[in-house]
């Protein structure tokens, strides 16, 4: 029984997960305005939603419980009559659509990843070939995630990547460029590409590498300012892209490149198809080319049969290479994954331990870089305003993971949106703090 009337045509699109799940709502909102729809993202129930689709992520465990417990959440509100209809796309859903249309059945359809022709067919919209590239920004309406290809071709151990989101298919250059002239047009200045494998870009439609390429016809964008480069592998990495950062002003000096541990017999055990003596060499290349590059990396603890020795060889390898970003994740057993066969011997505690144990020699890393930035000024892209502080980035921080600056606003301002110079007066950990400079 409905306890209220509703508007009809409201949807509410939560997005779970990484940025390329972002992306794929955002085509999904501009597909069902122009279908007119009412659309919100990551609204509540105070926006009056009829619909809710929920983007899910079933990349790790806590995601998937995130997704499972969100999807829960709509499903008892359905079943109060807070919604009428309630529908879960993404990557759990891709993966466990059977075992979910059997476990929660008030969810009204459930769609992969690639679906969304299926999900719009549901709501009685038409998909549009004529919105290619074109989507409804969630994020901040200066900066975007460019999204240059689907799937994943590589087989480490420990990933369902390429379960949830299959092969890799690059997207061609020519429609990368239109959709980052649509976004220039719209106000982004920043755009952040994104893929499962950014170097293997091409190898599908080109029959060779073609990042180089995409890049530099990116740079001819006018009104993009900043193109980060994301999720980058580092085994057979094409070294090129150094040169072309170096060259071209727009390529922030930054490369985000998981290389997950620096034991040979973990990455041996995890089928990375790399050394730490080649990783090593590789980073010390990039410094080499790029002297002022700043590199972010994704390490994975507790991997099945990780001892305490080769844990000690990736905290040495840490403080020896001391990157500018570090993320850690403990491990946890996917179904159908190579390392499902593995025996999950480490205890979760120990995990967690591990995991706070790199992340404390990163802090002590990130403290010394942060102080060695003090007296210099900075160029900064301001995202927000916050407690008292007009919140940046400069081309070494990509959104939400890395490290922030911060500007007093007392006495000074900065427009959102804007690049300013900053004059770096002081730093903590993980933030600097500066001055405007007039």
């Amino acid at each position: 029984m409905k306890t209220k009337s509703f508007k009809d045509n409201k949807v509410n699109v939560v997005t779970l997960g990484c940025s390329k799940n972002l992306v794929d709502s955002e085509v999904l909102m501009m597909q069902l305005k122009e279908n007119d729809y009412d659309v919100v993202h990551d609204g509540g129930m105070d926006d009056d939603p009829n619909i809710v689709i929920i983007n899910t992520c079933g990349f790790i465990e806590r995601a998937k419980e995130e997704s499972i417990n969100t999807i829960l959440e709509y499903a008892t509100v359905k079943s109060e009559g807070g919604i009428e209809k309630l529908y879960v796309t993404g990557c759990l859903s891709q993966r466990y659509k059977d075992d979910l249309e059997q476990e929660i059945p008030e969810v009204d359809a459930y769609f992969g990843t690639l679906e969304l022709p299926a999900l719009l067919e549901k709501l009685n919209a038409d998909y549009k070939h004529e919105l290619l590239g074109e989507r409804i920004l969630s994020t901040p309406p200066h900066y975007a995630y460019l999204k240059i290809s689907e799937g994943c071709n590589r087989t480490c151990a420990f990933c369902a990547i390429p379960l949830m989101r299959g092969k890799h298919i690059s997207k061609p250059i020519e429609e990368l460029v239109q959709e980052a002239k649509n976004l220039a047009r719209n106000g982004v200045k920043e755009l952040m590409l994104i893929a499962q494998e950014l170097t293997y870009y091409g190898l599908d439609i080109y029959k060779e590498r073609r990042l180089n390429e995409l890049l530099e016809a990116l740079c001819e964008v006018e009104g993009i300012e900043w193109i980060r480069l994301h999720y980058a592998y580092p085994s057979k990495f094409p070294r090129s892209v150094f040169e072309v950062m170096k060259a071209q002003p727009k390529i922030c000096n930054y490369l985000d490149i998981p290389l997950q541990h620096a034991s040979d017999t973990v990455l041996q055990r995890m089928r990375r198809q790399i050394t730490r003596a080649e990783t090593e060499e590789l980073i010390n290349h990039a410094r080499e080319v790029v002297p002022n590059i700043a590199i972010r990396t994704t390490l994975l603890v507790g991997f099945p049969g990780e001892t305490e020795e080769e844990y000690q060889e990736l905290c040495d390898f840490v403080e020896k290479m001391k990157f500018e970003r570090v993320g850690v994740f403990p491990y946890s057993h996917e179904e159908n994954t190579p390392a499902d066969q593995l025996v999950d011997d480490v205890p979760d505690e120990v995990k967690e331990a591990r995991a706070a144990g790199i992340m404390e020699i990163q802090q002590d890393i990130s403290l010394d870089k942060n102080e060695e930035k003090v007296g210099q000024t900075l160029k900064v892209l301001f995202d927000r305003y916050e407690g008292g502080y007009f919140v940046g980035r400069t081309e070494s921080d990509s959104p939400e993971v890395d490290n922030e600056v911060l500007v007093k606003s007392e006495k000074q301002f900065v427009r959102i949106g804007d690049f300013a110079m900053i004059h770096i007066t002081s730093a903590s950990d993980y933030d600097l703090y500066g001055d405007v400079v007039l």
